[in-house]
């Protein structure tokens, strides 16, 4: 594992492992509806990789990514 993909998490991860979706297939679907914003823009990509710092918001919660 390169030393990038220790520092990040992908979106879809990062939105089931703090509980914002229950499962694996409703963060697929919440993210490429275009639900979920990234440091303030939309983010449709669910792969997108997050960094520490990083603030994911959906369904009137912010997230600031930590680890």
């Amino acid at each position: 594992m390169t030393r990038e993909e220790q520092d990040t998490i992908d979106l879809q991860d990062f939105l089931k492992l703090r509980g914002l979706v229950d499962t694996g297939g409703e963060a697929k679907f919440r993210v490429q509806s275009g639900e979920v914003r990234v440091n303030g823009a939309v983010e449709t990509r669910r792969r997108k990789k997050l960094r520490r710092g990083d603030v994911v918001e959906y369904a009137g919660e912010r997230v600031r990514v930590e680890w």
